[in-house]
């Protein structure tokens, strides 16, 4: 079954549960319509399904609760291919069409209001010209032409891409106006700004700076000293510009006074600027104090005219913490700087509120509209913060309600149950070559109580590298098998795949064991043909693969538990995918990359986790050093050694190939003269990203193999590469990488009997003392090292994500735990108070989640 059908039948089956009272998803069933459909067409079902589909449940709101279970069924017969039965109309009630007669009325009146007072005017006010306080502040109030009609935008236009941010119910319509509608803002101007995602007005509010330059400290020329950032207010005396007008520097300069002592500020090759000043201007100067010539100057500074002292207090780009902009070819930043201050100062007053008062009270918080004129152009650092603080709890909150109404919804479906029967678990374990730790107990009593509770499991199972994760997935896929039902695990790669199939094969290995399979991109059709039958049928209990088992047509019996092992490497489709595959199939998810509290309560709030904190006993430590480069022979001497006695080594580089714009050394370059020059007696072989599937997989059999005495590698075998015999990790340019990133490469090596090291080698001595070398040098516990590495790296780098400016705000704040937990105290407080959101004053709320999750694929996880 197609995976949008399989959604829509969920839908369908909690509306009947519920007895057809709309509240199967947040905000009723046709709000749900348009997010499926464009998922739907997103993947691949029919054009003409999809449209039917929809126009089937057309107003199904306003239906009665026999009219709804009629159109689901018509539905649904839609969906198989059945001919459509004839639509229900809706019958309205007297109540109803007044009420739809009365919203009608309101609409047009609100509407011709809105355009009186929402529809901002060209500003005509001469540049130079002395306003009154009532016309500069209706001046500085009208930022854009008529918006109730923008121009069409030429044909060469870009579409317009989702938007960035959740909508709020009730926000002016003329934010969708495109940018073309402000004064000075062209076709051409509006092109440039589609190249920074700045499509509309609402687009610009929503495009934060950057950073910040702080010139609010107002000092006295005569005060000033080098390379102090000041604001300075004086009189122009004086400007000239010399220099050679073609093909030199040119310069041009004024100099300022304002009574305590005179000023040079110097602009190189801007002769345009010439035309800006007069001399007798008051004038408005902020930047950093250089010197020239021998004398205090400000170079390039940033300037405003004054036209009187109220003006002096408002401005842009001087005398306060200015905002600095991402920007793109063509554009200024004064230029973008101006036209944000006007949209900002007049569209943010204007924006409602999502949270109602008494939530920001008990939180906190700044009002949305303040929080946003306060994020472009903040009256003081703590207005900064607190707007920044707000900001990222919009984001939070609703990330941390959707994740709870979906952990809700999943808790209140029904799945089979599996309880191990008397000793059965004792002569499991018992079988095993170890004994489990005391966390492994813990995590596997977490995982059995799930099973058996008759609700679907969904938990994520975090561990170090060599926790023993495997184990405990593997006993609960043995409890599945021994109840006549399936398990399926996928793995990332075809290596990881196949040391799953040969440990769990070791593992349950027991007599009546269930019947386990292989099936990677490798395996032959035949073969594949005969699995394929064999989950058919349910003779094959546990299946272990890569993407394959997603691929149609695998079709199980009795699918019940589905694990995922590294399942940050799979998007939500593939998750979604394979757990569609069954009824409600229990789900566990493994990751070997530590993920601190903060981020796992913000990413996987929607789980229940459990956490494997310690290594087996008798696993040793691997010995890590940090060596400067010009000790890197002492590492080759003992790779050699190691190698002399049948051991194997990695060694590691940040790049694939050498570039012009890093000096960091590269694999393929160093694995030719590594192979020439240092270790011309071993066998070295080369595994990097650019390699197909297939060509990795070889690579890695061979390593595995012990044909290849040296693995020269990037960092694609971070994670999943289990080869006992490999006692060395080198990694060159160490002070590239995150740590999280280095203690996954260490944990590649030590997987064996034998003490295994870790050597770190930077760039330069400079780069001896990187904080991440010593901190991995120093622990090993990698719960320790994720949280040093969030706070050093920041949440985008830690997670691999690019920020511009802080528009993925709760990505800016990932470290901040407080405001974590206050979100999601927050949004548990509401759910409990109000579990469909369907009091009027959570609403906005409602509609702000539903926009916020419009991708429609539910599974968050």
């Amino acid at each position: 079954m197609h995976p949008a059908l399989s959604t829509l039948r969920k839908y369908f089956r909690l509306e009947a549960e519920r007895g057809y009272d709309n509240r199967a998803v947040l905000g009723g069933l046709e709000k749900m319509l348009p997010l499926w459909a464009s998922n739907a067409r997103a993947e691949g079902l029919d054009e003409a399904l999809v449209a039917a589909l929809t126009q089937q449940l057309k107003n199904y709101d306003v239906l009665e609760p026999a009219q709804r279970a009629a159109a689901l069924k018509a539905a649904w017969a839609i969906a198989q291919g059945k001919p459509a039965p004839r639509r229900v109309a809706a019958k309205k009630t007297t109540s109803q069409r007044t009420t739809t007669t009365t919203k009608t009325q309101s609409t047009q009146r609100n509407t011709a209001s809105e355009k009186q007072t929402d529809t901002p005017a060209a500003k005509t006010t001469p540049a130079k010209a002395r306003t009154t306080k009532t016309q500069r502040a209706q001046s500085k109030a009208l930022p854009a032409k008529a918006v109730d009609a923008p121009a069409p935008k030429p044909a060469a236009r870009r579409s317009k891409p989702a938007a960035r941010r959740a909508k709020i119910e009730g926000e002016p319509a003329a934010l969708e106006a495109s940018t073309t509608v402000l004064t000075g803002v062209g076709p051409v101007n509006a092109e440039r700004l589609e190249k920074l995602g700045i499509y509309t007005l609402g687009d610009m509010l929503y495009h934060f700076p950057r950073r910040y330059d702080d010139y609010s400290q107002l000092l006295p020329i005569r005060e000033l000293r080098y390379e102090q950032v000041v604001t300075v207010i004086g009189t122009v005396k004086s400007k000239s510009r010399h220099g050679r007008p073609h093909g030199g520097k040119q310069v041009f300069e004024i100099v300022v006074d304002d009574g305590t002592a005179a000023l040079r500020a110097i602009w190189f090759n801007q002769p345009w600027m010439y035309k800006n000043f007069r001399e007798g201007d008051e004038v408005v100067l902020s930047g950093k104090i250089d010197q020239y010539l021998g004398r205090l100057t400000l170079n390039s500074p940033e300037w405003e005219l004054v036209e009187d002292e109220e003006a002096a207090a408002d401005t842009q780009h001087t005398n306060r913490i200015v905002p600095v902009y991402p920007l793109t070819a063509d554009i200024r930043q004064r230029w973008l700087r101006g036209l944000m201050k006007k949209v900002v100062s007049y569209w943010a007053p204007r924006l409602p509120d999502m949270l109602p008062a008494d939530l920001l009270a008990s939180a906190g918080l700044l009002p949305y509209a303040d929080a946003l004129q306060q994020a472009h152009f903040p009256d003081s650092q703590e207005q900064l913060e607190a707007a920044k603080l707000r900001l990222a709890f919009n984001e939070l909150f609703l990330l941390q309600l959707a994740v709870l109404i979906q952990k809700r919804i999943w808790q209140g479906e029904r799945a089979r149950q599996f309880a191990p029967a008397a000793g059965w678990l004792e002569a499991q374990t018992a079988r095993l070559p170890f004994a489990l730790t005391a966390a492994q107990h813990t995590a596997l009593a977490d995982l059995l109580a799930d099973m058996a509770s008759g609700r679907p499991m969904n938990r994520l199972l975090q561990g170090d590298v060599g926790s023993g994760k495997t184990v405990v997935a593997a006993l609960c896929a043995a409890l599945v098998a021994a109840h006549s039902a399936q398990a399926a695990i996928m793995a990332p790669t075809s290596i990881l795949a196949e040391q799953h199939y040969a440990s769990l094969s070791k593992l349950l290995a027991s007599e009546g064991g269930p019947l386990i399979r292989l099936m990677i991109g490798a395996t032959s059709k035949a073969e594949k043909d005969e699995i394929k039958a064999g989950l058919a049928d349910g003779s094959i209990k546990l299946i272990i693969g890569t993407h394959t088992l997603i691929e149609d047509p695998v079709v199980f019996d009795a699918l019940e538990l589905i694990v995922i092992d590294e399942q940050h490497r799979f998007g939500v489709g593939q998750r979604a995918a394979l757990r569609n595959k069954g009824a409600n199939p229990h789900l566990l998810v493994m990751s070997a990359t530590p993920i601190p509290r903060s981020l796992a309560l913000t990413l996987y709030g929607d789980l229940d986790v459990s956490v494997i904190g310690e290594l087996p006993p008798g696993r040793q430590e691997v010995s890590t050093h940090v060596l400067a480069p010009r000790e890197i022979e002492r590492a080759y001497n003992y790779i050699r050694k190691e190698a002399a006695a049948g051991r194997q080594a990695f060694i590691i580089y940040p790049l694939i190939e050498e570039n012009e714009n890093s000096h960091a050394k590269a694999a393929v370059a160093e694995h030719a003269r590594l192979s020439k020059e240092v270790f011309p007696q071993l066998k070295l072989g080369l595994l990097h990203g650019r390699m197909s599937a297939d060509e990795k997989d070889a690579v890695m059999s061979a390593f595995r193999d012990r044909q290849i005495d040296v693995l020269v590698s990037t960092t694609v075998i971070e994670v999943g590469v289990d080869v006992p015999n490999a006692t060395v990790m080198l990694i060159e340019g160490a002070n590239r990488f995150g740590l999280a990133q280095l203690h996954q490469l260490r944990g590649r090596v030590g997987r064996g009997s034998d003490q295994a090291y870790c050597i770190l080698v930077p760039d330069s001595a400079d780069t001896m003392e990187n904080g991440r070398l010593t901190a991995l040098a120093r622990t090993h516990d990698g719960f320790k090292l994720a949280e040093i590495d969030l706070q050093q790296r920041g949440p985008g780098q830690f997670m691999g994500m690019a920020q511009a400016g802080f528009g993925d705000l709760q990505l800016t704040l990932l470290t901040d735990t407080r405001l974590i937990d206050k979100a999601r105290r927050q949004a548990e407080a509401l759910l409990a108070a109000d579990p469909e959101l369907s009091q009027p004053e959570h609403k906005p709320i409602a509609a702000a989640l539903i926009h916020y999750t419009r991708d429609g694929k539910g599974d968050l996880s």
